[in-house]
């Protein structure tokens, strides 16, 4: 089976430790310091000058997670989608003084949401035209500066909604990311499909994946080995359906990165 290469997602202060490996194989980075709101705006600066400096010689594809806490995209409340507006404009200013190419954002999809959104009618559309009211103006910014928004299942069950939602906008700078270790959340807690599913529902749609392992009841982000995430079947799918994806690393401890790396390497699946 073709070997797909593997990177990380890091907070700046982690870069150093990396940076050989990141480097010699120019692999996929997501910076993660800018997800909190205390990391956004003039506090950025010296984050984003410590990470140029940390990633001189770097030419991968770098990325950033985006702002997410209490930022719903899906408000009713015109006062609170003006503040989600202006963080994900701190995001993609942060976006662009770093010159990453790809934001991730959280899907608006709820537990709640998939027992309900198809009770009554329009409610799923109209909640994704509350998602356009909040994010119609961050989609056109971001294409203005090459960034790709990338949707990240949270609670999701289903894992077509949030492609159907990525697809409504009907831009190439709004597809889908995955974080395998919430899919196998919600297939052992809610009754979801398993996490190979969420692939191939987002086929070439899916631009980034967030790997982690877990146990199907909580959020881990153990290292692939540590959990029951099968892998096989997910990097066959990946082949098969996403191969161009960023595939990252997203661990609880910044320690466990390059030994999850060498156990993905040693099942034959990552390089």
């Amino acid at each position: 089976m073709t070997k797909l290469k593997v990177g990380a997602a890091l907070m700046v202060a982690d870069l150093a430790a990396h940076r050989d490996w990141l480097i010699d194989g120019q692999r996929d980075l997501e910076t993660q310091d800018f997800l909190f709101p205390d990391n956004l705006g003039d506090a950025a600066d010296p984050l984003i000058e410590k990470a140029k400096s940390a990633l001189t010689g770097y030419t991968g594809r770098l990325g950033i997670h985006g702002p997410f806490y209490d930022l719903p995209l899906d408000c009713r409340d015109p006062e609170i989608r003006a503040v989600v507006q202006k963080r994900m404009n701190q995001g993609l200013d942060v976006a662009a003084r770093l010159g990453a190419t790809q934001m991730v954002v959280h899907s608006p999809y709820t537990t709640w949401d998939h027992n309900n959104l198809n009770m009554t009618l329009n409610a799923r559309q109209n909640q994704m035209l509350r998602v356009h009211e909040t994010m119609n103006p961050i989609v056109e910014r971001a294409q203005t500066h090459g960034v790709e928004l990338v949707i990240e299942n949270i609670e999701d069950i289903d894992p077509t909604y949030r492609v159907d939602l990525a697809e409504s906008f009907g831009s190439k700078y709004v597809r889908v990311s995955l974080d395998t270790g919430h899919a196998h959340y919600a297939d052992g807690s809610n009754g979801a499909p398993p996490v190979d599913y969420y692939v191939r529902a987002a086929a070439d749609k899916l631009a980034h994946v967030h790997l982690q392992d877990a146990d199907g009841y909580a959020d881990r982000h153990w290292r692939p080995g540590q959990g029951s995430v099968n892998w096989q079947p997910v990097f066959e799918a990946l082949v098969d359906c996403a191969p161009q994806a960023r595939l990252v690393l997203e661990l609880r401890d910044s320690k466990d990165v390059l030994p999850g790396f060498e156990h993905l390497c040693a099942l034959g699946l990552a390089e």
